[in-house]
């Protein structure tokens, strides 16, 4: 089986055909990445030891940082309108003004504990609509058993810097064979990201080389296997407001962390 029939793509991507940046050694273990308001001209990232922010132009491997917190395990961030949200391993959230970033450290920055049961968490996406967050689990001790994915979904009050229990949901993992029999039943989110344009999910699980693409309501539309080669360690997700989709994937001894970009392209099949 070739690579073209192995690894598929979404619509309207061509994973065959990535724009690759490579990262600096400070950002070898880059995890979540964002855009502020969709622009493209700023990327923000952290990775998943220090408590930095990092911003850098496409393609410029220099960067700024700005210290938010001390050592930690850091695994994603999203910025609803002009405020960071970066979310560590254990569910705590830290947020700040976008506004800090230009600073070498902020002593203006909140951490909101307990915001999700106790579990291990790598994903989090905010929706500028409507201000919710959506966090999904990682590894929660009834997803296994269950064949799912359990997910959290909090109201964030911007005036209050504050958040409230708005719901849950789960992604059915059992649905996977009926796409393809040789996928597991079971994921490790890494990333989370929302399609604006299509209102779909995109999850991405680095343990699993694997995109998986819901419907609005959360039900598995597609499963994309993510060839190695391409996809060292896929631990962050994003789109731009022109929809153009961004991975960010960790590095190791042999390879440097990087971001990838796949343009949007109509999809033209039938």
């Amino acid at each position: 089986m070739n690579a073209k029939n192995k690894y598929t793509s979404p619509d309207g991507y061509d994973f065959l055909k990535p724009d690759k940046f490579n990262m600096p050694s400070s950002l070898l273990e880059i995890s979540g990445i964002a855009f502020h308001d969709g622009n493209s001209d700023t990327i923000y990232s952290i990775q998943d030891e220090d408590g930095k922010l990092f911003r850098q132009k496409w393609d410029v491997q220099k960067q700024k940082n700005m210290k938010f917190a001390p050592k930690g395990d850091y695994e994603d961030l999203a910025i609803l309108h002009d405020q960071v949200l970066v979310l560590k391993s254990s569910g705590s959230l830290f947020s700040f003004s976008i506004g800090e970033a230009v600073k070498k450290e902020s002593d203006q920055v909140k951490e909101l504990k307990h915001v999700v049961p106790k579990g291990e968490y790598e994903s989090i996406y905010a929706d500028p609509n409507t201000n919710k967050l959506y966090i999904l689990c990682k590894s929660c001790s009834e997803d296994k058993k269950n064949k799912q994915v359990s997910g959290y979904v909090l109201d964030y009050d911007l005036a209050a810097d504050s958040v409230t229990e708005s719901g849950t949901f789960k992604i059915d993992l059992s649905t996977l064979k009926q796409l393809n029999t040789k996928l597991k039943t079971s994921s490790s989110p890494s990333a989370l990201t929302r399609n604006a344009f299509t209102g779909e999910w995109y999850v991405l699980s680095s343990a699993n080389k694997l995109l998986l693409v819901t419907d609005a309501d959360w039900k598995i539309k597609a499963a994309h296997h993510l060839n190695s080669s391409t996809f060292n360690q896929p631990e962050g997700l994003a789109f731009d407001k022109d929809r153009n989709l961004y991975i960010s994937n960790e590095g190791d001894e042999i390879t440097d962390g990087n971001i990838i970009k796949f343009k949007y392209a109509p999809s033209t099949k039938k």
